[in-house]
């Protein structure tokens, strides 16, 4: 358990630095020195940009964590290695020579409303690709139990890239044009270094042979890439849809508010990208009391972090605009609070998802997640057009709501095992209780001072209440066995 504490405490500070840069880009650099409609045009690039990565990477990327620990040799590993390389590139090239022949019919479909989306196209291929590439050689590197480099750059490198590049596109060393391109060498200069890294950890010799588990394997990968594509679909469907109907302003204003929800999860990612091996493990060795432990211990810590995640963000949300100058992108305050309710329920359920796509009944996720994409563009499609950017976002309730409803009747119905227990209902209350006390007080002083005096009491109260009522057990645990575990080693 100490490596997997260190990796977890390791990628946890990355992701945090990362959201810290992240959210200084979003709501500073970006509004103050591309505006919102420059803003609105490279994130809309990269939300399509997010739709077309599963295409590419097919869930091979998945197979490697669920196939790797059952391959009985080495042989059969490196076989499993070069199928989750080479695929993708195939299917790249397929993808290029279609982009190149329909060029004009493609672009003139995403580019429908807003004629500048067109321009950049390009753009969008040239960065699924390296997404898709990346995310391979990273899951070499989780299922060798060593994420944290390749945590920094999936997690903090993109947000140090974007953060060089917009002071240099302030100080006027770049146009919109050298943007776009530094953007892209940045993403492939990325991938360069996890394949070298990949590489360095674990080297196998690669092969055209297929695995004897090919046809599981396949199968299985199919599934994900459905699965993933209706999931992309729905992270960024909302996007692409708010450029269309609305304006690509609307499209900034949107993603400066889903981004500070998204803070709500930043203690899941760091834990998932440890803990998901873990989980295939558990699974392939039919270890049930060690599942049932992931996932509780996971969904109570979880649920209390980002609960208080969830108070700092949603009652400081007025303080917070008012101090970082946004008064413009205010009309999207409700945005945050009905996102991160969705993205706090999701976190309840700690790695309940891994258990699923690490199972036999994978197969299910497609469904779920189908069913899902069609709801959100429904959805996105009449709440966009009649309330606007506060119509997408409860779309995106809607839809998190109901996917995790079902992924959590799946669960309990086929491992008789849920997130839920004692801890999860305090926890609820607590949230509760104090978002119903704090959001009636108000302090009349400079935005920065009522930020801080408010989040100081959020946090000292949450914490106190928290510590006697025995909510942090496990987390104390958790800071014990990663610095013992660093010790160690």
């Amino acid at each position: 358990m100490g490596i997997i504490a260190k990796q977890s405490f390791l990628n946890s500070i990355s992701i945090a630095i990362a959201y810290l840069i992240g959210a200084f880009n979003t709501v500073f650099l970006y509004p103050n020195y591309m505006g919102s409609k420059l803003q609105g045009l490279v994130v809309a690039l990269l939300a399509i940009s997010n739709l077309v990565q599963p295409f590419i990477s097919f869930g091979v990327q998945h197979a490697v964590i669920k196939f790797y620990s059952s391959s009985e040799s080495k042989e059969e590993r490196d076989k499993l290695l070069s199928l989750s390389v080479f695929f993708p590139i195939l299917i790249f090239l397929l993808l290029l020579m279609i982009a190149l022949f329909f060029h004009e019919s493609i672009t003139d479909f995403i580019a429908s409303e807003n004629k500048e989306i067109g321009k950049y196209s390009f753009l969008i291929l040239a960065i699924a690709f390296a997404t898709a590439l990346f995310e391979v050689f990273y899951n070499w590197l989780r299922v060798q139990l060593a994420s944290v480099f390749g945590n920094f750059l999936k997690e903090l490198f993109p947000r140090v890239l974007i953060f060089v590049l917009l002071l240099l596109f302030a100080f006027e060393m770049l146009d919109l044009d050298g943007f776009i391109m530094a953007l892209i060498v940045g993403y492939y200069f990325r991938l360069i270094l996890v394949v070298a890294y990949s590489f360095a950890k674990y080297t196998p010799k690669f092969s055209f042979s297929l695995p004897d588990q090919f046809k599981s394997i396949l199968r299985y990968s199919l599934l994900i890439f459905m699965s993933g594509t209706a999931a992309s679909l729905i992270l960024d469907i909302d996007k692409s849809m708010i450029s269309n109907f609305l304006t690509v302003e609307n499209v900034a204003y949107y993603s400066v508010a889903v981004f500070i929800a998204a803070v709500i999860e930043l203690p899941g990612r760091a834990m998932f990208q440890i803990v998901s091996p873990l989980v295939a493990k558990a699974i392939n060795e039919n270890d049930e009391k060690l599942l049932k432990k992931l996932l509780k211990k996971s969904a109570n810590n979880l649920l209390l972090i980002a609960g208080l995640l969830f108070l700092l963000i949603n009652l400081n949300l007025n303080d917070f605009y008012a101090w970082v100058a946004l008064e413009d992108y205010t009309v999207a305050l409700d945005v945050v609070l009905i996102v991160s309710a969705g993205k706090l329920f999701t976190m309840s359920m700690g790695c309940l998802n891994n258990i699923i796509t690490n199972s036999k009944y994978y197969p299910y996720v497609f469904w779920f997640s189908t069913a899902s994409a069609f709801l959100a563009v429904l959805l996105n499609l009449y709440l966009i057009q009649s309330y606007g950017i506060v119509g997408a976002a409860y779309a995106t309730l809607m839809v998190i709501v109901l996917i995790n409803i079902l992924k959590l009747v799946l669960v309990q119905v086929k491992f008789r095992i849920n997130p839920y227990g004692r801890e999860t209902f305090i926890t609820l209350g607590i949230i509760v209780l104090l978002y119903l006390l704090v959001s009636q007080w108000s302090i009349n002083h400079h935005p920065f001072w009522s930020l801080a005096v408010r989040s100081l009491v959020i946090a000292f109260v949450f914490s106190v209440l928290s510590h006697f009522l025995k909510l942090t057990k496990d987390i104390r645990q958790f800071l014990i066995k990663t610095f013992s575990g660093s010790k160690k080693t």
